[in-house]
């Protein structure tokens, strides 16, 4: 059934909220103007059961289906910006110097808002809906989503599957990407304090020269995905942040280096822990040095459940049509904090698509408001799908 001429009306709503929500980005869980937007929109549908101040700024709100009783099924939609100076140049850029929507949650926060209008308009599912808006996707651990897990949404709201959604640049307005399993990576960031013998850089024979002896390190943490793990599995191990001395004639007492960590499989992280500690240690005991080790475990692979996924498929196929839905999308090793959401219950995430646009995280980027209406039938779609009457 193609119909998402349907909801074009709620895309020319939808864009203006979305356009005031970029023009006002917010970092993490200060999201107050965000929060309050949100809970006065919601409200203004008709929505009762709002309740606030979830993992601080946090919101789920419940609409009861007119279908009889049935579960409730999340749909999940993250609010917060990013620390980025905005160079898209759009009438509606950033006002807030600094900051910028530049991964989509304005639009992600505004086609929840459509489908929660659509929805409580029509209530034709039974069971419930719990729309859940959380803070906080971008930092690291803990982040929004395990924040509001742990603050037990699950249980207290009886959620029994959870969804949620993300724009994608790169694939075309009005197409859709999906896979079963793995859909994107895990993260986990390390840091490594390389403790030598420092010295006037003249004489280095008079020292035990800690930046020679992390460039080792750096180099030989390359081997642990080269010739320590299958190489049809994913891991990936970036050395992205080297501190050391700040002149030119001093050799430091230590240096640190830090990276990032992204796999599919929960256990290539207890590896990467293990064996990036082994291979610094093992390194600098080598020259005499030593090393102090920490790993920090953040967020787990994004793993879609296989009959979530059919249900996800089968929504958007019947919004789109099959040839418009990818079911075997390539798989991503970025990391994304609904993760934690899909640990907790079963469910599935979809990509959408925003067209040949600058990529996520970029100055550039901005959400194409073409793709509102698709992710707002998506949603409804998806509700009739799984609470159908």
């Amino acid at each position: 059934m193609h119909n998402v001429e349907s909801f074009r009306d709620l895309q020319r709503e939808a864009t203006e909220w979305r356009r005031y929500l970029h023009e006002n980005p917010e970092l993490d869980y200060r999201l107050q103007n965000t929060a309050r937007f949100v809970t006065e929109k919601l409200a203004s549908f008709g929505i009762n059961h709002i309740e606030t101040g979830i993992a601080e700024t946090g919101i789920v709100a419940l609409i009861q289906g007119q279908g009889g009783d049935g579960p409730t099924i999340g749909l999940r939609a993250d609010m917060d910006a990013l620390p980025i100076v905005e160079a898209s140049n759009k009438p509606w850029s950033s006002k807030i110097p600094g900051n910028m929507h530049a991964c989509g949650h304005d639009g992600h926060t505004a086609m929840l808002l459509g489908a929660a209008k659509r929805l409580s308009a029509t209530r034709n599912f039974k069971g419930s809906v719990a729309l859940i808006f959380q803070p906080a996707e971008e930092p690291e651990f803990p982040s929004g989503g395990f924040r509001m897990v742990q603050e037990g949404i699950m249980d207290r709201f009886g959620i029994s599957q959870v969804f949620g959604m993300h724009i994608c640049p790169g694939i075309d307005i009005g197409k859709f990407g999906i896979c079963p399993g793995p859909i994107g990576g895990s993260q986990d960031d390390f840091d490594i304090v390389v403790k030598g013998k420092g010295g006037h850089a003249a004489e280095p024979n008079r020292t035990i020269d800690p930046v020679v002896i992390a460039a080792q390190i750096i180099l030989g943490l390359q081997t642990l995905v080269s010739r320590r793990t299958d190489p049809l599995e994913s891991l990936v191990i970036s050395v992205t942040k080297l501190n050391a001395a700040q002149a030119y004639n001093i050799i430091p007492d230590h240096v640190e280096i830090s990276g990032t960590v992204r796999t599919l499989l929960p256990g290539l992280r207890d590896f990467a822990e293990r064996e990036i500690f082994a291979a610094a240690q093992g390194i600098a005991r080598g020259f005499g040095a030593d090393v102090e080790f920490k790993y920090l475990r953040s967020v787990p692979p994004t793993i879609n459940h296989p009959e979530e996924t059919k249900l996800a498929v089968a929504a958007a196929q019947d919004l789109v049509g099959s040839a418009s839905v990818n079911d075997a999308v390539k798989v991503s090793l970025g990391a994304e904090d609904f993760a934690y959401m899909l640990e907790a219950r079963p469910g599935a995430y979809i990509l959408l698509g925003n067209g040949p646009t600058a990529e996520c995280h970029n100055p550039a980027f901005d959400f194409n408001d073409e793709a509102l209406s698709y992710g707002i039938g998506y949603w409804v779609k998806l509700v009739e799908t799984a609470l159908a009457v």
